[in-house]
């Protein structure tokens, strides 16, 4: 049986853990049972910190087609315009970018935190309400 070839751009993927999970699952049980694929994968690294670059490894290591967290309330919101909101249902969902699903559902856990405490305060508030004393007279 043929050992799989990967591309370097699929192993720079495998290295930011920017690719799906199969294929993430696929690249590290091919590592496991081949050594070749994994001196590559060391390649890889020692490139990357002895300062060489490409633009591309620059691009994918600073995530610059992700989205600012802010730009990920407003989408959970729906409170972006078209453009942008079409282009981050897109990142999310097609894409798959699993930093920025993430984080997006960091948020909406948070919003839902946040939102059960509001509720605990405002049901505290209303059944204290007749307990508490004015200071007026």
């Amino acid at each position: 049986m043929a050992e799989p070839q990967f591309t370097t751009t699929a192993l720079e993927a495998y290295l930011d853990e920017d690719l799906p999970p199969a294929e993430m699952a696929r690249i590290e049980q091919a590592a496991r049972s081949n050594p070749k694929l994994t001196e590559q994968l060391a390649d890889i690294n020692t490139r990357r910190n002895a300062g060489v670059h490409t633009l591309g490894e620059i691009w994918r290591r600073n995530r610059l087609t992700c989205a600012k967290r802010e730009q990920l309330g407003g989408y959970l919101l729906g409170t972006l315009d078209k453009e942008m909101a079409a282009y981050l249902k897109f990142h999310l969902e097609v894409i798959e970018c699993r930093v920025c699903q993430a984080n997006l559902e960091d948020l909406k856990a948070r919003r839902k935190q946040t939102d059960e405490t509001v509720h605990r305060q405002k049901r505290y508030f209303e059944s204290s309400v007749g307990y508490l004393q004015s200071d007026r007279k």
